[in-house]
């Protein structure tokens, strides 16, 4: 339908000017015209058709009146009338034809449509409209149609909605150019030892790792090769704990230095202990420091009994101060363990409270609560928390598990 009227717009365009030219040309031959109606005035009996046909030639041939009119005096119809002559010419070229089509080389030229024109559903539906940028926005993901690097890094498994929680994390991702900027750290972190199936995580929990300086991250890695870290180490420390490489050399220097002094390890367990829980490098240090003295002043365990159970178990370095304390008291004090068996069994402080307490009570309810190994039916720390409860049950309680759980509905 759109079309049709263009097509209508354009011949209307084309007749209103075949008539102004037909106008024109008439115009410069009225003076001869005049002449000649003079010279071949009709008899009368054709008097009344000749002003019909004079009538006719200046209606058609003009939309304004003649130069005569403008000058208040009008001339008689007969001084209008065409020449034989001009009768010809005017058969020989007849106004546009409305119905003809317009040459496809013409359609360039055809007005444009306008906005109030209406248009059939089926032209609707086709028109499609570019989603627009919002000026701003809590999401990251109204912005994914329009950042070619947003939608690369979703590509690779990268998290939006955990980034744009990061302080400003969301502004840099948006001021970056994945050929220029993103490209080169994907392809260094590859070579660090990275799996491209972690990528995608690893970007995830730290994407400020994409505004680094490239020769500054190679700097890092070549200091971890310098104190006799291997390759896979770095791979495994890096996976692990994606903050570590926004440490300066320095800061992991002086991270790897404290532990070394605080514990009073050797370099090799030093290693040891931050190749196994890597974040002991990127987290703060206070925490530590109060679990130190928690398990020294407060718990009482000796410096080399703190020095086996870190080095053993290095997440009670971390753990929440209050469950270790608690874990502790029971273990200690309701279950009788002494320190120099948990010193041996440390991950026992790794276990759930409520699980001890739930396995305990039911061997105490047995009769089989056995935690001496110098004592029959001795029961270790670690089987008491580390086996699954049909196993638990049937192995060391000796009951079926429907026992046990019965036995956890009276509590």
């Amino acid at each position: 339908m759109a079309v049709g009227v263009r097509q209508v717009s354009r011949w209307c365009c084309l007749l209103k000017t075949a008539r102004a030219a037909e106008f024109n040309r008439r115009l410069r031959s009225r003076s001869i015209t005049a002449q000649a109606c003079l010279a071949l005035r009709p008899s009368r009996n054709n008097t009344l058709l000749w002003r019909l046909q004079a009538y006719r030639h200046v209606f058609v041939g003009s939309c304004s009146p003649p130069d005569s009119a403008k000058d208040g005096s009008f001339s008689s119809p007969e001084s209008n009338l065409p020449s034989p002559v001009e009768k010809e010419q005017a058969k020989a070229k007849p106004l546009p034809d409305l119905n003809a089509g317009i040459p496809y080389e013409d359609w360039d030229d055809v007005p444009p449509s306008s906005a109030l024109e209406e248009i059939s559903e089926e032209e609707a539906v086709q028109i499609i409209a570019e989603p627009l940028l919002p000026l701003q926005s809590s999401t990251l993901q109204d912005y994914v149609d329009h950042s070619e690097t947003l939608a690369k890094l979703v590509h690779l498994g990268v998290d939006l909605s955990q980034v744009e929680k990061r302080q400003k994390a969301g502004q840099l991702l948006l001021t970056l150019d994945f050929e220029k900027d993103i490209k080169k750290i994907l392809l260094f972190l590859k070579d660090v030892g990275v799996e491209d199936n972690q990528l995608g995580t690893f970007l995830t929990k730290n994407p400020y790792i994409l505004a680094e300086d490239l020769e500054a991250l190679e700097t890092r890695v070549a200091y971890l090769k310098s104190k006799k870290f291997g390759k896979a180490e770095i791979a495994q420390m890096v996976s692990r704990a994606p903050y570590l490489l926004l440490f300066s050399v320095e800061r992991l220097d002086n991270r790897l230095g404290f532990f070394k002094n605080e514990l009073g390890f050797s370099v090799k367990k030093t290693k040891n202990l931050v190749i196994r829980l890597p974040r002991l490098l990127t987290g703060k240090l206070e925490p530590v420091k109060e679990n130190l003295q928690v398990c020294q002043l407060e718990l009482g365990f000796q410096r080399n009994e703190i020095q086996e159970i870190v080095f053993k178990t290095p997440k009670i370095l971390t753990a929440s101060r209050n469950k270790l304390k608690q874990t502790f008291d029971y273990l200690h004090n309701i279950m009788g363990i002494p320190h120099h068996m948990l010193t041996r069994f440390p991950q026992v402080f790794n276990s759930r409270l409520l699980r001890i307490k739930e396995r305990h009570m039911f061997l105490t309810f047995l009769g089989r609560a056995q935690y001496d190994p110098a004592q029959p039916s001795y029961i270790s720390l670690d089987q008491l928390v580390s086996l699954p409860d049909e196993v638990f049950c049937t192995e060391i309680a000796k009951a079926s598990i429907q026992d046990f759980e019965k036995f956890l509905k009276t509590l």
